[in-house]
């Protein structure tokens, strides 16, 4: 069964390239397009997508608020912001309105086709920087004892990898630096995000209230 696609964004040539994007992945069925919120609400419940890729800051209803509205459907899709902004804090309002991760425009076509089907087995896909800011805090708690149990249940090779990220290297880079593959270093990278909880919506929006991203208003 393919994966259905809906792409909302304000911007026609944007939803033409993700389109033509999209359909090199013989996985990948788009089922309509929409330019703002209200279209997102709409189709979400017309088309019935298994996904919808969709813009931040549109006018009118915006993606955090159309992200809420179709969260509360009764059978919603899994929702994944493409967006220009990049900061945590668009990430985790987001998230805490139950999208399932973002997406930076600026990021190679390979990423939001990795991303989409990261989402559709129901995880949340972490943006590389996100994921090395979430690694450094986890590390931080270590050092200071808050999570030696978690730790402990990594593997060395898992341990190396860890590193790796939270010091911003690329997945070539560790790749290089341990002899080993590319996407051994994927693998070995999405294994550590599960095994610390990092893949989850709770665990998520509990790093942005640490941090003071989100408030604990935003939350109930």
């Amino acid at each position: 069964m393919p994966i259905k696609v809906l792409i909302v964004d304000d911007h026609a040539v944007v939803r033409s390239g993700i389109r033509m994007l999209l359909e090199s992945d013989a996985q990948l069925e788009i089922v309509g397009e929409g330019q703002n919120g209200e279209d997102a609400i709409r189709l979400a419940k017309d088309l019935q997508p298994d996904i919808i890729v969709m813009d931040v800051t549109m006018p009118g209803i915006d993606g955090v608020e159309a992200t809420r509205r179709i969260k509360a459907q009764p059978t919603p899709p899994a929702i994944l912001a493409l967006t220009i902004h990049e900061g945590a804090d668009y990430f985790f309002h987001m998230l805490q309105a139950g999208a399932s991760g973002y997406v930076p425009k600026r990021a190679a076509p390979d990423e939001l086709l990795r991303a989409i089907h990261v989402v559709a087995e129901g995880n949340v896909y972490l943006e590389p920087a996100l994921a090395k800011d979430l690694v450094a805090d986890y590390l931080t708690r270590v050092r200071d004892g808050n999570e030696q149990g978690s730790y402990d249940g990594l593997t060395e090779r898992e341990r190396e990898i860890l590193t790796g990220i939270a010091e911003d290297e690329t997945n070539q880079g560790i790749a290089n630096r341990l002899s080993i593959s590319v996407n051994t270093v994927e693998r070995h990278r999405e294994n550590i995000m599960r095994k610390l909880n990092l893949h989850t919506r709770t665990e998520l929006v509990k790093y942005a209230i640490r941090k003071g991203l989100v408030s604990l208003d935003d939350t109930r």
